[in-house]
């Protein structure tokens, strides 16, 4: 699915004449183009899904590291800045910083991929808890691994800006898949908070 950004265009232009305004004015005559580019780019990643964003950042080394007889290796990426829209809303979610946390069987992937999926991910309409089960999943496809965590912290504007107008809420959430679904301790090395 392609972005259709002359449909953007036409409907932010029928916003702004829905707030009361004159779209040909001189500080809004090149919004509807802006905001279009702006869309394209933010929501490049409602144009993949889950499996071809796994497959556009396949990029693993061959490693002996393994979970195998307790030996507790773990790649831990944390602090990892994104944001994001929410779809109830599209409201921006900011200030996000995503950890992910694996247990490699195998193969490593490129650190820089693991930020690269968390931006893509990011990049689409989303609800904070979709986006850790997105990058859980897609991280299962690329490492092999089913041992994934994703934990999430972000304020929503949708909270701050509007409706309750409270600033300083942040909403947290975690994804577990595999050993990090029944080891607490494997939970506890990742989860700073």
């Amino acid at each position: 699915m392609a972005i259709n950004t002359e449909a953007i265009e036409m409907h932010i232009r029928g916003i702004i004449e829905a707030l009361g305004d004159d779209p040909e004015r001189e500080g809004l005559k090149d919004t509807p183009k802006r905001v279009a580019r702006m869309y394209n780019e933010v929501f490049e990643g409602m144009n993949y899904s889950n499996d071809e964003i796994a497959e556009m950042f396949d990029k693993t080394f061959e490693d002996e590291i393994q979970y195998a007889n307790n030996s507790g290796d773990m790649v831990i990426v944390r602090d990892i800045d994104v944001f994001s829209y929410c779809e109830h809303h599209i409201a921006l979610m900011y200030d996000m910083k995503v950890t992910v946390a694996y247990l490699p069987k195998g193969k490593v992937i490129g650190l820089s991929k693991i930020a690269r999926i968390a931006d893509m991910v990011c990049k689409r309409l989303q609800l904070q808890e979709r986006i850790g089960s997105d990058i859980a999943e897609i991280m299962q496809k690329i490492t092999g691994s089913e041992d994934v965590a994703v934990l999430i912290e972000g304020s929503h504007s949708c909270m701050s800006a509007r409706g309750i107008k409270k600033t300083n809420a942040k909403t947290y959430t975690t994804t577990l898949r595999g050993k990090f679904q029944t080891d607490s301790a494997l939970v506890a090395r990742v989860d700073r908070r």
